[in-house]
């Protein structure tokens, strides 16, 4: 696992983020067992007490669930994935709209230069 902090965003937030990335992506997959708190906190080089917070959440939006001595898993419903992955693009898109609004870009120029680059990262995804 590797993460690299940004010191604008709080360590909890990008941690979660990019938790529930992995669970989207598949990469931890439905039902499957996941790393503990404390492996977790080790391999990210975070507190303790904010991979314990992730969790929690992670918890809260039913994406993992946790029994007595078993170790935490991905959740099998598919709805739940489906739903976060909803939210990571809505706020995703709602980042990229408020950078090209705020520099008052036309929508046309915007869509033209986001399939331009769309395309080179599909291009460089299927090269790699």
């Amino acid at each position: 696992m590797l993460l690299h902090f940004d010191q604008r965003t709080s360590i909890y937030l990008q941690v979660l983020y990019w938790f529930k990335k992995r669970i989207v992506m598949g990469e931890f997959k439905r039902g499957e067992s996941i790393p503990s708190r404390r492996a977790l906190a080790n391999e990210l080089k975070i507190h303790p007490n904010t991979a314990q917070k992730v969790y929690k959440e992670l918890e809260d939006q039913l994406l993992i669930t946790t029994d007595r001595n078993v170790p935490s898993k991905v959740t099998l419903d598919q709805s739940i994935i489906d739903r976060a992955r909803t939210e990571l693009l809505e706020n995703a898109v709602k980042q990229f709209v408020d950078s090209i609004y705020a520099i008052q870009i036309p929508l046309e120029e915007v869509i033209i230069n986001f399939e331009k680059e769309y395309n080179i990262q599909k291009r460089s995804d299927l090269n790699a």
